[in-house]
């Protein structure tokens, strides 16, 4: 009987150890992985930070963006027309000869058509274009005015002489 308590006080001291150091590991193990998490964590909220940096740089010119160009159109929802003189200058795509804008012919049998169009302000657009498998971009003028068609002019034009066959 003696011999029983004693292989049972072994036994019980040997399973608090085992469950003792299996705790203490797996807490360790739980403190790892949320400092793990954690860096992990800081390295995405930076990365964030960061592309939300460039984008705010890169939307430095831009209508939707820009203070002045808004207080402008105070009279207009900016957002709306930007979409109505992006969709007034796609529509200039279906001319027979082209989009008038670009300044350019037929190039190759093809005619010109804006595919990319960026409005810097109350005043200025962007546009991106192919003529025939040469790439360009056009600087244009716009105005607009209460219950007209928007007026556009073409301040200037260029073609990338590497796209040109």
């Amino acid at each position: 009987m003696k011999k029983t308590i004693v292989y049972l006080f072994i036994f019980s001291v040997l399973l608090n150890i085992f469950t003792y150091m299996y705790f203490t590991k797996k807490a360790k193990s739980e403190e790892d992985r949320i400092a793990t998490f954690q860096k992990e964590s800081k390295a995405k909220k930076d990365s964030i930070a960061s592309l939300n940096n460039q984008i705010m740089d890169a939307n430095y010119f831009s209508l939707e963006y820009n203070d002045n160009a808004i207080e402008y159109f105070e009279d207009y929802d900016v957002t709306k027309l930007a979409s109505e003189i992006k969709d007034e200058i796609s529509s200039l795509n279906e001319n027979p000869t082209g989009n008038p804008l670009t300044k350019y012919e037929l190039i190759n049998g093809s005619k010109p058509i804006i595919n990319k169009i960026k409005i810097l302000n109350h005043r200025w657009i962007i546009a991106d274009f192919n003529v025939g498998g040469a790439w360009g971009e056009v600087l244009i003028k716009y105005y607009k005015n209460e219950g007209k068609p928007t007026e556009f002019e073409t301040m200037d034009t260029f073609i990338y002489p590497k796209t040109l066959k």
